[in-house]
Protein backbone atom coordinates (compact mmCIF):
# COMPACT_ATOMS: atom_id res chain seq x y z
CA UNK A 1 0.00 0.00 0.00
CA UNK A 2 1.38 3.43 -1.33
CA UNK A 3 1.31 6.38 1.09
CA UNK A 4 -1.15 9.48 0.13
CA UNK A 5 0.93 12.49 -1.31
CA UNK A 6 0.94 15.47 1.60
CA UNK A 7 -1.05 17.43 -1.10
CA UNK A 8 -3.33 17.36 -4.44
CA UNK A 9 -3.74 19.77 -6.89
CA UNK A 10 -7.13 20.69 -7.93
CA UNK A 11 -8.85 23.62 -10.04
CA UNK A 12 -9.99 26.61 -8.62
CA UNK A 13 -11.95 29.83 -10.48
CA UNK A 14 -10.22 33.18 -10.44
CA UNK A 15 -12.14 34.84 -8.62
CA UNK A 16 -12.23 32.82 -5.68
CA UNK A 17 -7.66 32.34 -5.71
CA UNK A 18 -7.98 36.19 -5.65
CA UNK A 19 -10.61 36.87 -2.72
CA UNK A 20 -8.18 34.43 -1.10
CA UNK A 21 -5.14 35.79 -1.70
CA UNK A 22 -6.54 39.04 -0.58
CA UNK A 23 -7.77 37.53 2.47
CA UNK A 24 -4.48 35.83 3.27
CA UNK A 25 -2.68 38.88 3.10
CA UNK A 26 -4.77 40.21 6.03
CA UNK A 27 -4.56 37.15 8.18
CA UNK A 28 -1.07 36.15 7.20
CA UNK A 29 -1.66 33.27 6.10
CA UNK A 30 -0.93 31.80 2.47
CA UNK A 31 -3.49 31.38 -0.35
CA UNK A 32 -3.63 27.89 0.16
CA UNK A 33 -3.92 28.08 3.61
CA UNK A 34 -6.86 30.32 3.51
CA UNK A 35 -8.90 28.20 0.95
CA UNK A 36 -8.01 25.61 3.48
CA UNK A 37 -9.29 27.30 6.49
CA UNK A 38 -12.35 28.38 4.35
CA UNK A 39 -12.96 24.97 3.44
CA UNK A 40 -12.73 23.39 7.25
CA UNK A 41 -15.31 26.58 8.15
CA UNK A 42 -18.09 25.22 5.16
CA UNK A 43 -17.41 21.47 6.25
CA UNK A 44 -17.67 22.67 9.73
CA UNK A 45 -20.85 24.48 8.99
CA UNK A 46 -22.66 21.28 6.97
CA UNK A 47 -21.61 18.77 9.89
CA UNK A 48 -23.18 21.08 12.67
CA UNK A 49 -26.33 20.84 10.33
CA UNK A 50 -26.31 24.26 9.02
CA UNK A 51 -27.60 25.19 5.69
CA UNK A 52 -25.50 28.31 4.26
CA UNK A 53 -28.58 30.68 5.09
CA UNK A 54 -28.93 29.88 8.50
CA UNK A 55 -24.94 29.99 9.03
CA UNK A 56 -24.86 33.95 6.82
CA UNK A 57 -27.73 35.22 9.39
CA UNK A 58 -25.49 33.92 12.25
CA UNK A 59 -23.01 35.83 10.83
CA UNK A 60 -24.96 38.89 10.12
CA UNK A 61 -25.78 38.91 13.28
CA UNK A 62 -22.19 39.01 15.07
CA UNK A 63 -21.39 41.85 12.37
CA UNK A 64 -23.90 43.33 13.57
CA UNK A 65 -23.47 43.35 16.93
CA UNK A 66 -19.24 43.64 16.57
CA UNK A 67 -20.63 47.01 14.66
CA UNK A 68 -23.03 48.03 17.42
CA UNK A 69 -20.05 47.88 19.92
CA UNK A 70 -17.03 49.36 17.49
CA UNK A 71 -20.03 52.66 17.20
CA UNK A 72 -20.31 52.41 21.30
CA UNK A 73 -16.63 52.51 21.52
CA UNK A 74 -16.02 55.29 19.22
CA UNK A 75 -18.46 57.43 20.63
CA UNK A 76 -16.53 56.96 24.19
CA UNK A 77 -13.36 58.34 22.13
CA UNK A 78 -15.19 60.93 21.11
CA UNK A 79 -16.32 61.94 24.46
CA UNK A 80 -13.00 61.56 25.99
CA UNK A 81 -11.14 63.06 23.09
CA UNK A 82 -13.35 66.11 23.40
CA UNK A 83 -13.35 66.53 27.32
CA UNK A 84 -9.42 66.75 26.87
CA UNK A 85 -8.99 63.46 28.86
CA UNK A 86 -7.45 61.80 25.95
CA UNK A 87 -4.50 64.51 25.25
CA UNK A 88 -4.12 64.66 28.77
CA UNK A 89 -3.70 60.99 29.08
CA UNK A 90 -1.51 60.72 26.51
CA UNK A 91 0.75 63.18 27.29
CA UNK A 92 1.01 61.31 31.00
CA UNK A 93 1.95 57.92 29.20
CA UNK A 94 4.31 59.77 27.56
CA UNK A 95 5.73 61.31 30.54
CA UNK A 96 5.66 57.99 31.75
CA UNK A 97 7.87 56.19 28.92
CA UNK A 98 9.77 58.91 29.24
CA UNK A 99 11.32 58.34 33.00
CA UNK A 100 10.26 54.77 33.60
CA UNK A 101 11.63 54.51 36.88
CA UNK A 102 10.13 57.48 38.12
CA UNK A 103 6.54 56.12 37.62
CA UNK A 104 7.31 53.08 39.08
CA UNK A 105 7.86 55.07 42.17
CA UNK A 106 4.52 56.86 41.92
Amino acid sequence: MSALPAFSSVKLSNTLVTEAKHAAQTLRRSTAGQIEYWALLGKAVEDGGLTTREAANALNLQSDKASSQASAIAAQLTQFSASGALAQHVRHVIAQNAHPKQALKA
